[in-house]
């Protein structure tokens, strides 16, 4: 089993209704995927509700393994759900083990 973590910030340039539907769109977007990309066990996606903490998403993915893993990346759904992040975050940290 390997489990891949990703942490994200949001655009500072984003109001706070923009960040809340941004941050539901990438959770429904992405915990779908377990049911279309082989290989992937679970996906959570935690939305920051605490003021201590300095991130405002995080991913959690459990693959079959690291294969897997290397599917899940490059698969055209993660993909799509991928561009769309990448337009609403910045700070990307992802820690795999």
């Amino acid at each position: 089993m390997v489990t891949h973590i990703v942490l994200w910030n949001y655009l500072d340039s984003l109001s706070e209704e923009q960040k809340k539907e941004a941050g539901q769109k990438i959770k429904t977007d992405l915990e779908r995927l377990p049911s279309v990309i082989p290989g992937v066990v679970s996906l959570k996606v935690r939305l920051n509700e605490m003021p201590s903490s300095t991130r405002d998403l995080a991913l959690f993915v459990e693959c079959e393994s690291e294969e897997a893993l290397k599917r899940y990346a490059v698969h055209p759904e993660h993909l799509k759900v991928v561009e769309y992040i990448k337009t609403v975050t910045c700070n990307r940290t992802a820690f795999d083990y």
